[in-house]
C-alpha cells in the first residue's frame, strides 16, 4: 500500500498522506509525495489538495531513520531539488491540516500555497527539543511569513501553537471547525482549479521568487510571466467575457 496516494476529483488532484500511524517522514515518503505531485501534473489536474488520511497531518520525521543509520544526509543540491519539487510545483497547492503538523510536517505545509487548518490542529517546530534544527527550511519560511522574532520563538522554544495564533501571525490562511475542514479545503482547491491556470502559475512563480530573492528577483521574471499570460487561452477568454458582459463573468477551462 502506497504511503502517499493520488486521485483526481474533477480538476482537483487530491494527494493524501497515508503512512501509518502518523505520516512520519523518511526518504521513501518524500519520494512518494513528489511522485504524486508529478502525477497530478501529467493527469491534467489544475490544482492540488494535500491532506492526510491519518490521525495527524504529519507528526514530523521518522527518528528511527536517524538512530538506525537509515537516514541519508542531503547535500545542498539534493536539498534544493527537494524544496523546488515541493514548493514550485506549477499548480496551486492547498494544504488541509488536522491533528498535528510538527517538525517536518509543519515544513511540508509551509511549502504549500495555502494552508487551511482545523481549529483543533496544532503546529510546531519541535526539533530543538531533540537537539536538532528544522531540516526542510522551516525557519526561513516562518521568517518570510511572520518575521524574525516569531521564527526564532517557534524554533528555539519548540512549543506547539494553536492555528488561531498562526492565522494572526500570517503563517496560515484560514481556520475552520474540524468538521468543516474537508469541505472548506476542497472548495478553495476547486476555486483555484477553475481559475486562469497560466496566470495563477505566474503569480505563484513571482511570489516564490520574491520570497526567496526579494522584489528584484521577481522583477527579473515579471516580463516573462506577462508574456506567458498574454499568450494563454484563459487570458483571451477572460478578456472577451469581461468586454462582453462586465467583470465577474469569465469562465476558465483551459490554458
Amino acid at each position: 500500500m502506497s504511503v502517499v496516494t493520488y486521485e483526481k476529483h474533477g480538476a482537483v488532484g487530491v494527494v493524501t498522506l497515508a503512512k501509518p500511524p502518523h505520516n512520519l517522514i523518511d526518504e521513501a515518503f518524500l519520494d512518494a509525495l513528489l511522485s504524486a505531485y508529478r502525477e497530478a501534473i501529467t493527469s491534467g489536474s489544475r490544482s492540488i489538495l494535500l491532506r492526510s488520511a491519518m490521525r495527524h497531518f504529519c507528526a514530523g520525521a521518522d527518528v528511527n531513520t536517524f538512530t538506525s543509520g537509515g537516514g541519508r544526509r542531503r547535500d545542498q543540491k539534493d536539498f534544493e531539488q527537494l524544496i523546488d519539487g515541493l514548493e514550485n510545483v506549477p499548480l496551486p497547492v492547498v494544504a488541509a491540516v488536522h491533528g498535528a503538523a510538527l517538525g517536518g510536517g509543519f515544513e511540508l505545509a509551509l511549502t504549500c500555497d495555502v494552508i487551511i487548518a482545523a481549529s483543533t490542529a496544532s503546529f510546531g517546530m519541535a526539533e530543538a527539543s531533540l537537539g536538532l534544527l528544522p531540516l526542510l527550511g522551516g525557519v526561513q519560511r516562518v521568517v518570510q511569513r511572520a518575521g524574525l522574532a516569531r521564527a526564532k520563538e517557534m524554533a528555539m522554544f519548540a512549543r506547539r501553537h494553536d492555528p488561531a495564533a498562526l492565522e494572526r501571525w500570517g503563517i496560515i490562511n484560514l481556520v475552520v471547525p474540524e468538521n468543516e475542514l474537508p469541505t472548506a479545503s476542497m472548495s478553495w482547491a476547486r476555486q483555484l482549479a477553475a481559475g486562469p491556470t497560466v496566470a495563477l502559475r505566474g503569480i505563484k512563480t513571482l511570489a516564490n521568487l520574491s520570497a526567496r530573492h526579494g522584489i528584484s528577483g521577481a522583477d527579473a521574471q515579471q516580463l516573462d510571466a506577462n508574456d506567458q499570460m498574454w499568450a494563454s487561452k484563459d487570458q483571451k477568454r477572460g478578456l472577451a467575457a469581461f468586454l462582453a458582459t462586465g467583470p465577474g463573468s469569465a469562465v476558465f477551462e483551459g490554458n
